[in-house]
């Protein structure tokens, strides 16, 4: 890093380290001041005023993030949105922890290179074509079913 105590050959690659970092978007050099803004807790003035009640807020939202998260997972297997619910409770542990924020951040950029990808026209069509094939051989598979077995209502099944 250059401090500029020194003016010798550095100085016209920090010249043009200032050039190059000039020529960048206004959106990267937003994300990048966002990424070395330190993390500061949601929580009320009131409540970080004081050291042990800022610690119970901070234990209280830990717990809700945990029991929202718990509920998330168990929505995995269960009716429900779970990755929503998931997230939802990574949102809430962001609120109070740099941690959960950077894990935040990095899960919400992953998820848009995700969107982006799905947009290609290739990976579409691919995906189109991919889902059209296993839809005419889950339609065989029914078809052959239904030709061999026939179709039986429950409520017309014969006593066994």
């Amino acid at each position: 890093m250059n401090t500029g105590s020194d003016r010798g050959t550095q100085g016209s690659a920090a010249d043009e380290a200032t050039t190059e970092a000039a020529t960048e978007p206004a959106a990267d050099a937003t994300a990048e001041a966002a990424a070395e803004a330190p993390h500061v807790s949601k929580a009320p003035a009131f409540i970080k005023s004081n050291k042990s009640l800022h610690l119970s807020w901070q234990v209280g939202v830990f717990i809700v993030g945990l029991a929202v998260i718990a509920a998330g997972v168990a929505m995995l297997v269960l009716p429900g949105p779970g990755w929503v619910a998931i997230f939802a409770g990574l949102a809430i542990w962001a609120t109070e922890f740099a941690w959960a924020h950077l894990v935040l951040r990095w899960t919400k950029r992953k998820v848009t290179e995700a969107a982006q990808k799905a947009l290609d026209p290739k990976v579409r069509r691919r995906n189109i074509i991919l889902t059209s094939v296993g839809l005419v051989i889950a339609g065989a598979l029914i078809g052959f079913y239904l030709w061999k077995y026939g179709l039986v209502l429950p409520w017309n099944l014969k006593d066994q």
